[in-house]
């Protein structure tokens, strides 16, 4: 294997990690600049005013006042914060779910298993008619959930901080953190269950936790899950259904291509899909703490729901 393609299947992944290790200077080195303590969950006064940009909320959160008089550095250390904050909430959500959450859970994971029983008939399906599919839906698929998504989620975050435009860098803070948390969950879970994808030819019941051989990294779909959090996160800014449908049908690219190429099954790709929705979804409520400004006003949510029937496995989204 050239060294070239090992860069291209591992670029994104070591992206998170570097994005990780950058958010966790710069957010210590914005604490220490301020006089806090660098211990995370250290206890401190309701309503403490710290040079009079940053306070700590009841709930210890650090939160930085709207103000359009903050240079663009001090923006973006706050950003980066955030994306680091987000990402942490996601990872410990689960453990503050409550009957609605866990409800929810048991739907997608009933509605899994029940894929899970069709898997090899589903993928055949798909497999037999890749040649049927345009070209540009597989490329797009491969390259919108692939290494291209920290460029573009990169660069919606930057121009919005560049113009020094809220929405969209907001815009660009839940698709970075949602990126990057969903990336770092997808390669864990991976080498976790270590199942084996359909081009390998050892059918859907084989799992090898821990191999490092690529053809046994199929569980869960990261290109899936990529596309399904760009999708996601972008069609929440706007009320348009018709615009909503379609970056839902472009966040679908990913899961056709992969389908196709025999390189997932479909349970793989149901959960990419889920826990993209959820990790946006996450950031999001998260995100609403951190700005004045609310973007994604509730009323606009969409909902999702598995339907499943004699010859139909499928996800729809009311908005």
């Amino acid at each position: 294997m050239t060294t070239k393609r090992l860069l291209y299947r591992y670029s994104s992944h070591y992206l998170s990690i570097v994005f990780l290790l950058v958010a966790k200077f710069v957010s210590a080195q914005d604490l220490a600049s301020n006089g806090l303590p660098l211990v995370l969950g250290a206890d401190v006064e309701k309503n403490t005013i710290i040079n009079q940009e940053f306070y700590l909320k009841w709930d210890d959160e650090l939160v930085i006042q709207q103000d359009d008089s903050r240079t663009m550095w001090q923006n973006f250390k706050y950003d980066v914060g955030s994306v680091l904050g987000g990402m942490i909430h996601t990872y410990s959500r689960p453990f503050h779910w409550r009957g609605e959450q866990w409800r929810n859970f048991g739907f997608v994971a009933g509605g899994t298993a029940l894929v899970y029983i069709y898997d090899e008939e589903i993928s055949d399906i798909f497999v037999r008619n890749e040649d049927d599919i345009p070209k540009f839906i597989k490329d797009m698929g491969r390259n919108f959930g692939g290494t291209y998504n920290f460029l573009f989620t990169g660069a919606v975050y930057f121009t919005g901080l560049f113009i020094k435009n809220p929405k969209l860098r907001r815009t660009g803070i839940l698709l970075v953190s949602s990126a990057s948390a969903s990336g770092l969950l997808q390669t864990t879970f991976k080498y976790v269950f270590g199942r084996a994808r359909p081009s390998a030819g050892r059918g859907k019941d084989t799992f090898d936790p821990f191999e490092s051989d690529r053809l046994y990294h199929s569980f869960p779909s990261g290109h899936v899950m990529m596309g399904a959090t760009n999708a996601h996160a972008l069609a929440k800014q706007f009320k348009s259904p018709w615009i909503k449908a379609g970056f839902y049908a472009i966040g679908a690219f990913p899961a056709i291509s992969r389908l196709s190429e025999a390189e997932h099954w479909p349970t793989d790709v149901v959960v990419g899909i889920a826990v993209g929705i959820f990790t946006v979804e996450t950031i999001d409520r998260y995100l609403d703490r951190k700005f004045d400004d609310k973007f994604n006003p509730k009323e606009d949510k969409v909902s999702w729901d598995l339907n499943f029937g004699p010859g139909v496995v499928g996800v729809t989204a009311r908005f």
